[in-house]
């Protein structure tokens, strides 16, 4: 009769083999196209020594177009939890040396175990993808399996923080997992994901298409706007993983982390006076002021490439972490358009869902004026802006740095959609348009008759500055709370966020309100 520890060595071994995945020539291919294996990943990603792993042995039972003799311990995905940074996470990985990664009902159901556990317990759920799509052997049961994966990325949708790193294919009904979750990495070269490739594409529309122009990573973090963050390497998208991490509450029910900082919360930042030009029609770029704010200048931008005149992103302010949004004049002019609402919208959605202040830095112009905004939705999308900043919860701040201009003022968080508190620098202009816009429409009779047309325009200019071209009126009615000189404002966003972080909001019961998708 055989000992317990011959018992246990038997185990042992059938683990070691287990976690060969679909054999070493699979793991030497996938070591030549640039790629870690499913495991390799998750020892980056997590702490040393923190990971788990549940279902090891699960394997699938399809007996059909030969699939009984491809049968292999996991079934072509890693699942189980972990740390990062000492903090419980949840991880999947596809194997993609195990039939192409590809998602069959037992590979599903490992899946929506650890997302269960994660929803259960309160932490964030990290999945890797790289997977060729549904097993097409197994039929309906592979769409089944996804239907249950989406069914939970939406029940955990504002509960526990969900991020998926895209670290190879992911393509057809795949798709819509990452695009529910809150934050996708895409990897240069080696990511790509389409709901239809190429072959399909130009069988259906005759459109010739290659694999980079329709699904990379450059596409989706700069014209889709799926993904929010591009990496050379998946190391560097591993890393900037726990970066993110770092930032955020393990759920809907906790605060974010704070930390020790060093940089004094009475630190003055007189770089801002060099850094932003009075000229309301330079351009400069917003994040250099943010990052002279914020502690140790350190700006976690997301979705760098997408839609850059908005730039969105988490810093911390005294330790605690905060969610800024800012318009970038550096990028058409700062305008809003369709592309920088949505994208805005988003952010602050998931900011307010999990307890993160908002730091608003206001510089813009107006909305983006043209045909191909006006038909495409802009009056929807830039709804959406407006729609997420009147319903956040959270602590929300605003800065007016230079121009505010109509109703791109009243959606950038201004006192009117319920901001908490609302500063301008002596350099704001708050108003409906610009002086040069506004003259030429409630003067245009009086300059086309004048002898000195432009002596008078000139007048005119300097009397419509002088009263609406400052933050002076404004604050006289109340809207804007206090002008502050430049240099103050990392100590006067460190006291609001101080002050504010006791507010409670009480609204009346819905299920939820209906936001203009």
């Amino acid at each position: 009769m055989s000992s317990l520890r011959e018992k246990t060595r038997e185990f042992e071994e059938l683990a070691e083999a287990a976690k060969l995945g679909g054999g070493q020539e699979k793991i030497d291919k996938q070591h030549e196209k640039g790629k870690f294996t499913a495991r390799e990943r998750l020892e980056i990603m997590l702490d040393p020594g923190s990971f788990h792993e549940l279902d090891m042995f699960v394997q699938h039972t399809c007996r059909d177009f030969g699939m009984e003799k491809q049968v292999y311990p996991g079934d072509g995905v890693v699942t189980g939890y972990g740390t990062i940074n000492g903090r419980l996470v949840y991880v999947y990985a596809q194997d993609f040396t195990v039939l192409g990664g590809s998602l069959g009902k037992k590979c599903s159901e490992k899946i929506c175990k650890v997302m269960d556990l994660a929803l259960r317990n309160g932490a964030p759920c990290i999945g890797l993808n790289d997977s060729g799509g549904a097993r097409i052997q197994e039929g309906v049961l592979s769409l089944a399996g996804y239907g249950e994966i989406f069914y939970r990325n939406t029940a955990a949708s504002g509960v526990v923080p969900q991020i998926a790193v895209v670290m190879g294919p992911c393509a057809g009904g795949a798709v819509y997992s990452p695009g529910i979750q809150d934050f996708v990495f895409m990897v240069k070269g080696t990511s790509h994901m389409f709901i239809t490739g190429p072959d399909v594409i130009k069988a259906v529309t005759k459109e010739e298409v290659t694999f980079d122009e329709l699904g990379s990573a450059l596409t989706h973090n700069s014209k889709s706007g799926v993904a929010h963050f591009m990496t050379d390497d998946e190391e560097e998208a591993l890393q900037k993983v726990k970066t993110l991490l770092s930032y955020l509450p393990a759920n809907n029910m906790e605060n974010p982390p704070t930390v020790e900082t060093s940089d004094d919360p009475q630190r003055l930042c007189d770089e801002l006076y060099d850094l932003v030009p009075l000229d309301a029609i330079k351009a400069y770029d917003m994040k250099d002021v943010i990052r002279v704010i914020v502690d140790d200048r350190e700006y976690f931008e997301v979705q760098e490439h997408f839609a850059p005149q908005l730039t969105v992103g988490y810093a911390r302010l005294n330790g605690r972490t905060v969610g800024i949004v800012g318009n970038n004049p550096k990028f058409f002019a700062g305008c809003v358009d369709i592309d920088a609402s949505v994208k805005g919208a988003r952010f602050i959605r998931f900011c307010d869902a999990f307890n993160i202040p908002l730091v608003v830095l206001v510089d813009v112009p107006g909305f983006l004026p043209g045909k191909s905004q006006e038909v495409g939705g802009i009056i929807r999308h830039g709804a959406k802006l407006m729609y997420a900043f009147s319903e956040a919860t959270v602590p929300r701040v605003t800065v007016v740095t230079r121009k505010a201009y109509g109703g791109a003022y009243i959606v950038m968080n201004s006192k009117h959609i319920g901001a908490d508190l609302n500063y301008a620098w002596p350099s704001a202009e708050i108003a409906v348009m610009g002086p040069e816009g506004a003259i030429n429409i409630i003067f245009r009779r009086e300059l086309a008759s004048a002898d000195d047309s432009n002596r008078r325009r000139t007048e005119l200019l300097d009397d419509y500055r002088k009263k609406f071209a400052n933050p002076k009126l404004p604050s006289e009615y109340g809207f804007i709370d206090e002008i502050i000189s430049p240099h103050l404002t990392r100590v006067r966003l460190i006291a609001a966020l101080e002050s504010l972080q006791g507010k409670r909001s009480l609204k009346p019961y819905r299920r939820h309100g209906n936001i203009p998708l």
